[in-house]
């Protein structure tokens, strides 16, 4: 295989803006009077389960709260990684509140729907969380990958096809199986059900009207025609949330704070050749005070002609911590597998 030039141009990599959101932290903790930590995900990054790890290593610096302010924007990712961050969070402080500038999609409300309080700017959203998945049987996009599927899309078909369908028509079922594996039908039913589960779980940290957990779970589960459907702060106290106004204040500086985030967030691309570049980017992090973690994208892709597909190479990607102590700042590999 032909190799990329031996002198290759310099990776380009993002700042990392430690100093500035320590400043920024700093500044929202004097404001709320109480602990306050971040979790931000960049539109390629996600909830997921080594984000629970992250936030175990930020308490073990802070210890047990009395009340926490944790920031939040993200598109969301796993139903069941949020269960274990709200569980996490509420053992170790004793009341929390869920700060919302921006976006906070699927996943990222459930995360939500565990603080004792919601606080959304003007620009704030929560999404409904339809469920779905990327089985090993799902169909495969252009780009030769699994694409996801979701309940809601296919109930839509079904009954679509069900309120057009003549007398002589097949049953929905026997085209779908043409396109979609039954046990990915199966195995998107049974994500539903967890998720509502996982939703009345989360909620009952806090509430104790199991009618009401149960009736904001199967709301957000099932009532919106779009997964992506913004939930603003007018609709969600409609829910039943504990959703209040952040003040403007405090949205600004959150606002600020997002913007070095994106910048450490951006897309950072190195193009050797048509068929070779290497890619990095920060896609999630956690910060409270004097310590972040973050974990960045930092890999080679390799396009297979006969294969019509990019592969990785040289990946090096992995999460990262710094801490300031004494004045210094100390940055390290943080192994999570």
């Amino acid at each position: 295989m032909n190799q990329p030039s031996s002198n290759p141009p310099q990776i380009n990599q993002p700042p990392i803006c430690f100093p500035q959101t320590q400043e920024l932290i700093q500044c929202l903790e004097e404001m709320l009077n109480a602990t306050f930590l971040v979790y931000w995900t960049s539109p390629e990054g996600n909830v997921c389960q080594s984000d629970v790890e992250a936030f175990q290593e930020i308490f073990q610096k802070l210890g047990k709260q009395s009340e926490v302010y944790l920031f939040i924007k993200s598109e969301g990712g796993s139903g069941l990684a949020a269960l274990r961050i709200v569980h996490l969070l509420r053992y170790y402080a004793d009341r929390l509140k869920v700060l919302i500038p921006l976006d906070c999609a699927s996943a990222a409300t459930m995360i939500a729907l565990g603080a004792d309080e919601i606080y959304m700017g003007p620009l704030a959203y929560l999404t409904a969380i339809d469920t779905s998945i990327t089985h090993q049987l799902a169909p495969i996009d252009t780009y030769n990958s699994r694409i996801s599927v979701s309940k809601e899309e296919l109930m839509r078909a079904i009954q679509l096809w069900q309120k057009e369908a003549n007398v002589n028509s097949p049953h929905p079922y026997q085209a779908l199986f043409n396109h979609i594996h039954p046990l990915v039908i199966g195995a998107v039913d049974r994500a539903s059900s967890l998720s509502i589960k996982i939703c009345t779980e989360i909620l009952s940290h806090h509430m104790e009207d199991q009618e009401l957990a149960e009736k904001i779970s199967n709301h957000l589960n099932s009532d919106y025609p779009s997964h992506s459907y913004p939930i603003t702060l007018r609709e969600a106290k409609k829910i039943g949330l504990n959703i209040q106004a952040l003040s403007t204040d405090t949205n600004k500086v959150l606002l600020e704070l997002h913007r070095l985030y994106s910048q450490m967030g951006q897309k950072a691309f190195t193009y050797f050749d048509e068929k070779h570049y290497h890619n990095y980017e920060i896609l999630n992090i956690l910060e409270g005070r004097d310590i972040q973690i973050y974990y960045k994208n930092d890999l080679d892709y390799h396009y297979r002609s006969e294969e019509r597909r990019w592969v990785r190479m040289n990946d090096e990607s992995a999460w990262r911590k710094l801490e300031r102590e004494n004045g210094q700042v100390k940055e390290s590999v943080f192994h999570i597998r």
